[in-house]
């Protein structure tokens, strides 16, 4: 039976692959709909990339409009990463227009709407973006929380450095007080955090198998990740970026892919250099109860090959 998944994200590049990843895989998800939150671009972007996104899928899928800053701060964007549009391409040709409308509800309610109408145990939220749409939905209806079977997020680091402060990971620095509320929340919860995604890395060979091998879509993901790969490359000196939001999807297709540490995780939200970062407790030192399930290392092929193998199908 198909998890049944809301996919709350930014779009972004990798935001793109994830939800590509996921509009192909019907076997094992079921999209109740996408909520998205201002993030690598601003909220109007975002919202318009999504909808670009599904159209290129030529996938039914339902777009909901949710917050567009931060729950206590200005927010922070990314196009120094993604582009001015947050989709930029290698060859410079945009995604098509879109043809998906925007749902009149917010994303908020919608979240908190659907894991109440749905059995208990049975939705799934995947957030790949700040966790201001999430945070916001516990605080209105915490009676969700326990009502969800798990939240799934691309977010934070462990061990790794940060990757927009020294400290800090993209998604949770642009709202850490999101974050926050979100780890402390008690929801059962699964971090993909750039410890692991810093392993999985668009090289050449991916790159060109993704053009070569994905069909339609996968030329056109292809495009859009050779802008993706440039300012990667020159910061880190790698061979390829980091691909980070599909980790959570590929997770729920084929979770062998990952390898797995259950830890207790702290947002520092306190001013300073340190504010956004992860603290998670490897050894147990503080002897707090575990609060997330916390991804370690996992299958570089074998994630490139699934994103694919599925983006063939589309």
């Amino acid at each position: 039976m198909a998890k049944r998944i809301i996919l709350d994200c930014d779009p972004g590049h990798d935001d793109a692959v994830a939800i590509l990843l996921a509009l192909a895989s019907t076997d094992e998800l079921e999209v109740l709909g996408l909520t998205v939150v201002g993030g690598n671009v601003p909220l109007h972007s975002t919202l318009l990339n999504a909808r670009k996104v599904v159209t290129l899928a030529q996938r039914e899928c339902k777009v909901f409009a949710g917050c567009p800053r931060p729950m206590m701060r200005d927010i922070v964007t990314a196009e120094h990463v993604h582009g001015e549009t947050g989709l930029d391409s290698g060859s410079g040709t945009p995604l098509g227009e879109p043809t998906v409308p925007v749902e009149s509800t917010h994303a908020v309610n919608f979240i908190v709407e659907t894991v109440r109408a749905e059995p208990e145990n049975s939705v799934t939220l995947v957030a790949i973006g700040p966790l201001t749409n999430i945070a916001v939905a516990f605080a209105m209806a915490p009676d969700i929380i326990p009502r969800m079977h798990e939240l799934v997020i691309m977010g934070g680091a462990g061990f790794e450095p940060g990757n927009i402060t020294p400290a800090a990971e993209f998604n949770i620095y642009v709202d850490p007080q999101a974050a926050r509320a979100v780890f402390d929340s008690g929801v059962n919860l699964i971090m993909f955090g750039l410890d692991i995604t810093h392993q999985m890395l668009i090289t050449p060979p991916r790159l060109e198998a993704v053009n070569r091998d994905g069909g339609r879509v996968g030329t056109v993901v292809a495009d859009l990740l050779d802008f993706f790969n440039q300012y990667d490359i020159s910061k880190y000196g790698w061979e390829g970026a980091p691909l980070h939001d599909p980790c959570t999807i590929a997770y729920l297709i084929e979770p062998a892919i990952f390898e797995m540490r259950k830890m207790h995780v702290v947002v520092d939200t306190t001013d300073g250099p340190s504010l956004g970062r992860t603290v998670t407790d490897w050894w147990g030192a503080t002897q707090e109860k575990p609060n997330a399930m916390v991804a370690t290392g996992g299958n570089a092929d074998r994630f490139f090959g699934l994103i694919t193998e599925r983006l063939k199908l589309l």
